[in-house]
């Protein structure tokens, strides 16, 4: 054999670990950001849907007159 060390299941749990952490702490620094960004939206989709039921509401109401 050469005179390569070999890969040790140490090692591999190391970097795998490694590993793990760092796509732990983006998702935790994304999570907020996407949190923020879905609330911001589902506010804009019921402004969204409030104006134009208020909009439908103007054209299609109608005069109603009573009389005795």
């Amino acid at each position: 054999m050469n005179d390569r060390q070999r890969i040790t299941r140490d090692d591999l749990e190391q970097r795998f670990q490694a590993l793990q952490d760092d796509v732990t702490e983006i998702t935790e620094t994304k999570k907020a950001s996407l949190t923020g960004l879905a609330i911001a939206g589902i506010a804009a989709g019921l402004l969204v849907a409030y104006l134009f039921g208020r909009r439908g509401g103007k054209r299609r109401r109608g005069v109603i007159e009573i009389r005795r």
